[in-house]
């Protein structure tokens, strides 16, 4: 079985933020979705796939990840987290076997409650138009309309991504870059 990890924050208030892309890339996958407390998740099965949104908040991602990966005896290999990158410019989306968190807090929740920083990530990029320095602030800022508009354009691109991923895998020499041209 593999796991694809969205991550995000719960609550009405972060729904279209710039930190929910990940969640919000699963959405995109027309699956249905269901709350499961035993796992601080919300979870979604296609065939051989099980799909999880932590409800843990960002930082304590790991918590949710680790339970769904031990009771379905899933190893970090099968793994792929999908996720916000503020270092990468809005209409790129980076995919990477392993890595650092890079100053991601849910990814480093995900590393420390894993014990490894050897899983599949989807890096979807969210610096865009807006100009704001606070990190905290930029990544919980919602988009603005015209980001909004360009992020349709991204979600099928991601889409595929977490497809061909889970079909293939992600070695180190299949590390790409994945950009769609955005008109400014």
């Amino acid at each position: 079985m593999k796991l694809v990890v969205g991550l995000g924050n719960p609550g009405r208030k972060y729904e279209k933020t710039r930190h929910n892309v990940g969640w919000l890339a699963l959405d995109e996958l027309g699956l249905s979705f269901f709350e499961d407390n035993k796992f601080k998740a919300s979870l979604a099965k296609d065939g051989k796939v099980l799909y999880c949104k932590p409800l843990t908040f960002m930082n304590n991602s790991g918590e949710a990840v680790r339970a769904v990966m031990d009771y379905y005896k899933i190893p970090a290999e099968n793994i792929t987290l999908v996720y916000d990158d503020k270092d990468l410019p809005l209409g790129m989306i980076r995919i990477r076997s392993a890595g650092s968190a890079a100053g991601h807090n849910g990814v480093a929740s995900v590393i420390q409650h894993l014990g490894t920083d050897q899983v599949a990530r989807i890096r979807i990029g969210i610096a865009g138009v807006s100009a704001i320095s606070d990190t905290a602030h930029f990544v919980l800022h919602k988009f603005s309309r015209h980001e909004r508009k360009l992020l349709e354009e991204i979600y099928p691109l991601a889409v595929k991504s977490i497809r061909q991923t889970v079909k293939e895998g992600v070695t180190p020499k299949q590390h790409r870059d994945l950009t769609i041209q955005l008109d400014k």
